[in-house]
């Protein structure tokens, strides 16, 4: 086909021109007939959004996908190119991709009948046939559906009631092709309404020109919900035409979370091959997204994107390649405490309320690790609050009294690694802890025994403070004689 290069030839190839949605919907059969992979590197919509966009797509819907941010709305709506034929054929030099056995255009339709079967057919790849327009205030008519050009018309010595002294917008532009118009509220409500025409007619008017062209566009809306931008909504009547609303979603499960940042963190070659990243570490990141998203501090409504749990894991991994290069090691392992060096990975992703902002980003983000930790914790080891009263061991016995007896743990932040294995090996009781539970791979085993430190101390049996660049553990009872005498209590 991609051979042909004049309309002449095209017929008799038997060529039948097919409007987007069929062609769409049609190559979708196809692939779900031969069990094809459709959306390839979306990860947990299998079941939830993917299935309603395919029946949208079925049904030959235009299609809005409304849902907080990082919810890979867009990434959705650019994998449906994948759909459409791998090429087309237009009336070469159009700029409305006429189909040149159904010509829309005025320059199209003067080509066909002055050349004939001799038009000249150009080929256009499917990679092409896809337009994406970020939806701002400033975005106006002429924008998107065209304006009328006084420079054309002086050069060509028109008239402005010719046809031909349209310049014409983005969407008669994606004629055949996939229209993204992304942050729809964000359109001003006149702006909107000039879509109404164009989706409910499938045309359009420009400038008040008597033109009925039909265009064949699919569209795909994406929005978060109105009641969070605060900076506009759909109108009504949009809303209305466009035949298919797909809620998009968080990850809902840990399992899916942590595919979904294995996948997306954008690594370099040298980093995966000198920095270990326990298990541990990858499901500790991903409670914290799941802590943020349940938080009391942060609005609700603005949604915390997968995109922290990604930043934060590039993050942990600079921060344990740091910490290497900085001790001349050939390799490192990621600490608990290098979960610290993620803070800027949070601080930037998630909207505060007004309790959020008082106590600010930094305290707001050591809140969501703490609570993380808590968590993984109560995964592996008892709660210490649950222990009860008589029992013959407290299975912490040994780790309380020996930060009883007046000793600290001083963790630097870039210490080495043996030194920092020194450190946790001299806390009695901690190494049998940790290598008591079965669970615990051998090799994680340091990470661990840090995991029990900040663990305690998230439930008050050991006391932590942050000093300069050092995370110093010690009795909690001491620690808080120490706050006494700082304020003259004692």
């Amino acid at each position: 086909m991609k051979d042909i290069k004049n309309l002449g030839e095209l017929k008799k190839s038997g060529y039948q021109p097919k409007m987007i949605k069929d062609e769409l919907r049609d190559n979708l059969i196809e692939k779900l007939r031969n069990k094809e992979e459709i959306f390839k590197g979306i990860i947990g919509f299998e079941d939830t959004v993917i299935p309603d966009l395919e029946r949208a797509i079925l049904s030959r819907h235009n299609v809005l996908l409304l849902g907080l941010r990082g919810q890979a709305k867009t990434r959705l709506a650019r994998i449906l190119v994948d759909l459409l034929d791998e090429y087309m054929p237009i009336v070469a030099g159009s700029e409305l991709n006429d189909d040149p056995l159904n010509p829309i255009s005025r320059f199209a339709k003067d080509t066909i009948e002055e050349h004939g079967d001799k038009t000249p057919v150009a080929w256009v790849h499917r990679s092409e046939r896809y337009v994406e327009k970020l939806a701002t205030p400033d975005v106006s008519i002429a924008d998107l559906v065209g304006d009328v050009d006084p420079i054309k018309a002086a050069s060509l010595k028109l008239p402005y009631s010719d046809e031909r002294v349209i310049h014409f917008g983005l969407i008669p532009r994606a004629h055949r092709s996939i229209f993204v118009i992304n942050e729809l509220p964000d359109l001003q409500a006149r702006i909107q309404v000039s879509l109404f025409n164009i989706l409910q007619e499938g045309d359009m008017q420009i400038r008040g020109f008597k033109l009925r062209m039909p265009l064949e566009i699919q569209f795909l809306f994406t929005a978060n919900p109105e009641d969070y931008t605060n900076r506009g909504s759909i109108i009504t009547p949009l809303k209305d035409r466009i035949e298919s609303q797909i809620l998009t979603h968080y990850p809902k499960t840990l399992d899916v979370a942590l595919k979904i940042t294995e996948q997306e963190a954008r690594l370099a070659q040298d980093q995966q091959k000198s920095v270990k990243v326990p298990e541990i570490f990858r499901v500790l990141l991903e409670q914290v997204s799941f802590a943020a998203r349940e938080s009391e501090y942060i609005d609700e409504k603005s949604g915390i994107s997968a995109r922290l749990s990604i930043s934060a894991y590039e993050n942990l991994i600079s921060t344990a390649e740091r910490r290497m290069l900085i001790n001349g090691e050939k390799t490192a392992t990621a600490r608990i405490s290098d979960l610290w060096g993620v803070i800027p990975a949070i601080t930037g992703k998630v909207e505060l309320v007004y309790e959020g902002e008082q106590e600010g980003p930094y305290r707001v983000a050591l809140a969501l690790i703490g609570s993380a930790v808590k968590t993984e914790f109560l995964e592996l080891f008892p709660n210490p609050d649950q222990l009860q009263k008589g029992e013959q061991k407290d299975p912490y016995g040994t780790i309380r009294a020996w930060f009883a007896g007046g000793n600290t743990v001083d963790l630097l932040n870039d210490a080495p690694e043996k030194e920092y294995k020194k450190t946790l090996d001299k806390v009695a009781g901690l190494r049998k802890l940790v290598e008591a539970n079965k669970e615990i791979p051998k090799e994680a085993t340091y990470s661990y025994m840090e995991l029990v430190l900040h663990g305690l101390v998230e439930f008050n049996v050991i006391g932590k403070d942050f000093i300069e660049s050092k995370m110093v553990f010690s009795d909690i009872l001491a620690k808080m004689w120490d706050e006494d005498d700082e304020f003259g209590l004692n």
